[in-house]
């Protein structure tokens, strides 16, 4: 059976279970059963490799012991084994000896991860399936990392879960033209499920990664953080799958928890490279963290303050942010005014509505800049959706050719050879600031049209009258059953 046709049979069998709802539960339960086959797999292969390791997981509790025999414990002793005896002492595993990394990353994966299957006959079904994967089978594991990025796209239709997840055609662009080396210091501050982190690594390894001590060089100097537990443990199973031994750069915590004051020069990056979370409120007395003119509950706004303090000088980020973050203002026009005067932010890339549906259907925008030099000017660029196609969808997403007339403007050269297009233009310091730090500069080659599309306006005209006549026709019926009485 291949590996897609595995990962389909395994949720058409959590369906059947009551204890499992909607596809966050489903992908969560997948994730810690996946994480522990392969880390057993891992452990199988040093054991080999290594004289002296020892796995971070107690023999009883390895997925060799309780769960590769198809006959082995199922219905309610499996579910007392894993509620009683495996979840409880993995989230109480101590970080010692020679596996101490790797009992961490066990631990903060566990730390907050439920068992939402009731049936232990069903649970013994999911299991014999996922143990026949081999995940030290580079192919397949390959194989496996490209169905689990989809099932991570999947995450787009299961309500607020959508939020761990950006399309991976903007995630691709933005680490091309960033262009991070091993060696360098990579930072996502709120990584998710690991999209930016892949794309890295992959790009790395195809570019740079010539020999081991590249890899390991590219590998202790990556650095994330991820508040929620869920994509927490996706974004740990995920490096797991991109061939990662010791994920254990992966915290599990919050970025803005900590004292603005207290980054030093020690905490300081080569490249940030995230889509911080907007829309959402800090809870109370995270912004009391950060000085008070940059001070709100706006967490897209606190992170871009600390962004800027994170980075070294000729440090490099692209971010993700609102349209609200372009053209609002208060604390907004603030930082907007201290991102301007200590970084040069070189490039905006103006992306259509659409691009994050369905969980967000806001103007987005990925901003270039580098510290240490004040902005002078910004290059803009509007991103089009694809001609014959309103919008992206679910069925239509964004794909990585549709961004290369961009990278085709923005020239493998640099960016001095930069023109003005219909789709490119520049804007000056000096403009900036007469408009009081808004950035919110439209394409001026386009004449505003303030009257609709006149087709699309009759189709919305027939619909709205269909819409009237049917509540006209139930009211009808209502009326005469009750005069009938």
């Amino acid at each position: 059976m291949s590996v897609r046709n595995t990962v389909k049979s395994i949720q058409n069998i959590m369906r059947q279970d009551v204890g499992v709802d909607g596809d966050a539960q489903r992908l969560s339960q997948l994730c810690w059963m996946f994480f522990l086959k392969i880390i057993d797999d891992q452990d199988q292969q040093l054991e080999v490799m290594q004289d002296n390791y020892r796995s971070p997981i107690p023999k009883a509790l390895q997925w060799r012991a309780w769960a590769s025999d198809p006959e082995g414990i199922t219905g309610e002793a499996l579910q007392t084994f894993i509620n009683i005896e495996l979840f409880p002492k993995l989230k109480a595993l101590p970080a010692s000896g020679n596996s101490a990394n790797r009992c961490r990353v066990v631990r903060s994966v566990f730390e907050d991860a439920h068992n939402y299957m009731k049936s232990g006959h069903l649970m013994r079904q999911v299991i014999n399936k996922i143990s026949r994967v081999d995940f030290n089978d580079l192919t397949e594991r390959k194989h496996f990392g490209s169905i689990y990025e989809q099932l991570l796209n999947d995450l787009q239709s299961a309500g607020n879960a959508g939020e761990y997840y950006t399309p991976r055609a903007v995630t691709a662009f933005m680490v091309d033209r960033i262009d991070p080396k091993p060696g360098e210091i990579l930072l996502d501050p709120s990584c998710g499920t690991g999209g930016f982190l892949t794309c890295a690594i992959r790009h790395m390894r195809d570019r740079y990664v010539k020999t081991v001590e590249d890899e390991q060089s590219m590998l202790t100097n990556l650095r994330a953080v991820e508040k929620k537990q869920l994509p927490h443990m996706l974004c740990v199973t995920n490096m797991l799958l991109h061939g990662i031994e010791e994920p254990s750069f992966v915290r599990h915590d919050n970025t803005l928890a900590r004292p603005y004051i207290s980054y030093g020069p020690t905490d300081r990056v080569d490249i940030i490279l995230t889509n911080p979370p907007f829309g959402g409120k800090e809870e109370d007395g995270i912004e009391s963290n950060f000085p008070s003119h940059f001070r709100t509950k706006e967490t897209a706004d606190l992170f871009l303050a600390l962004f800027i303090r994170l980075l070294k000088p000729g440090g490099r980020a692209a971010i993700v942010l609102p349209d609200g973050s372009l053209f609002g203002e208060g604390v907004k026009t603030r930082l907007k005014e201290h991102l301007l005067e200590e970084c040069n932010l070189h490039t905006v890339v103006r992306l259509p509505n659409s691009v994050f549906k369905p969980y967000a259907s806001i103007g987005t925008n990925l901003l270039f800049f580098e510290k240490g030099t004040p902005t002078e000017e910004i290059w803009f660029y509007e991103h089009r959706v694809p001609e014959g196609q309103q919008a992206y969808s679910m069925t239509k997403p964004m794909k990585t050719e549709y961004l290369q007339g961009c990278l085709e403007w923005w020239g493998e050269a640099g960016r001095g050879n930069r023109v003005e297009t219909d789709l490119a233009w520049k804007v000056s310091i000096d403009d900036i600031k007469a408009r009081n730090y808004n950035l919110d500069f439209k394409n001026p080659r386009i004449i505003p049209n303030d009257h609709a599309d006149p087709e699309q306006l009759l189709i919305e005209l027939v619909a709205t009258e269909q819409k009237t006549k049917a509540i006209r026709d139930q009211l009808r019926a209502i009326l005469e059953e009750a005069l009938l009485r």
